[in-house]
């Protein structure tokens, strides 16, 4: 047999593989068929029906393979890259929201800037018109205090403020407010009888009284007596009438717990005593504080021994 025939008789059936390295085929013919084919090795014989590829094609065929994983790999290779470049990007790129969550946690103070405003408390506790020095005088526990504070020195003008907190150490607030007169000499450290000024400093409010009833829900110890009766005239030569209605006394140079008409004077007479708080009678006092009558009941309706209560009093800025 010729190796044109063997050529013929072993082309594969496929039409892809018409071509081999670009040269063209040549067409099937009729000739001797594969069993009439004599084996190449004595004795042994190739099975019916089997074809073996030609070599050209099963080189061309493997160079293919070889070749065909390249771009294939070149292309997952891509993949996996920008995969990747993905997950970084995800990785480092914060969330949309992010900035919004830095921004409103920048908003806030820092803990140290809360802390420092919490430090920067009021060193007068919700009072005006007094120095520290005064305002550290005040018991801690007292929880109202009657503020009068005087025009100037030598002044015998004031105005009188009621304040209350909510606890012991906290904030004054003021509640109420009203004109007020003092000594016709204004204000002292230390007073004397006669020297008709008002003792200057604080001092506890325990005991009260008056010519009439006590106002309801008055909770201090009350006097009422027919001697709350002021005779003659006041410094200026106004009347006394009806000036000694209702009083607190201011607990300067007395005994505590007693009617404020009590004359006992345990620092001794020179100080004078008998300072109280009560209705004005339109002029200056001769030691006293005047207030609105209208404001001494006030006064008498909130005032509670359990609340401690004290008066705070002076000229602007003591």
């Amino acid at each position: 047999m010729s190796k044109h025939a063997r050529a013929r008789s072993h082309s594969p059936r496929q039409d892809g593989e018409d071509r081999l390295d670009g040269q063209d085929r040549p067409s099937r013919q009729d000739g001797p068929s594969r069993q009439d084919r004599p084996s190449r090795t004595a004795g042994r014989s190739r099975p019916t029906g089997t074809r073996r590829a030609p070599r050209g094609s099963r080189a061309s065929g493997a160079a293919r393979a070889s070749r065909s994983p390249r771009p294939l790999a070149a292309v997952a290779a891509l993949g996996l890259l920008g995969f990747g470049a993905g997950w970084v990007y995800i990785a480092q790129e914060p969330p949309a929201n992010a900035a919004a969550r830095t921004n409103a946690a920048d908003a806030r103070p820092p803990g140290t800037d809360r802390a420092a405003r919490g430090a920067e408390r009021d060193p007068l506790q919700g009072l005006t018109g007094i120095s520290e020095q005064t305002r550290a005088k005040i018991p801690v526990d007292a929880r109202q205090l009657i503020l009068v504070t005087g025009r100037a020195k030598d002044s015998s003008e004031s105005t009188a403020a009621l304040y209350t907190r909510p606890a012991a150490g906290a904030d004054w607030a003021k509640s109420a407010s009203w004109p007020a007169r003092n000594g016709a000499k204004g204000w002292s450290t230390e007073r004397t009888y006669g020297d008709l000024t008002s003792p200057q400093g604080v001092f506890a409010l325990t005991d009260a009284g008056g010519l009439l009833p006590k106002p309801p829900g008055t909770k201090f110890p009350y006097d009422q007596d027919e001697g709350f009766v002021a005779t003659g005239r006041g410094v200026n030569g106004e009347s006394l009438r009806g000036s000694f209605d209702y009083v607190v006394a201011v607990d300067f140079n007395r005994r505590t717990g007693v009617t404020p008409l009590d004359p006992a004077k345990p620092e001794g007479e020179e100080k004078g005593g008998n300072i109280w708080l009560h209705v004005d009678h339109d002029g200056p006092s001769q030691g006293c504080v005047g207030i609105p009558k209208e404001a001494m009941k006030k006064v008498l309706e909130t005032l509670d021994p359990a609340a401690k209560p004290v008066i705070v009093m002076g000229p602007q800025g003591f």
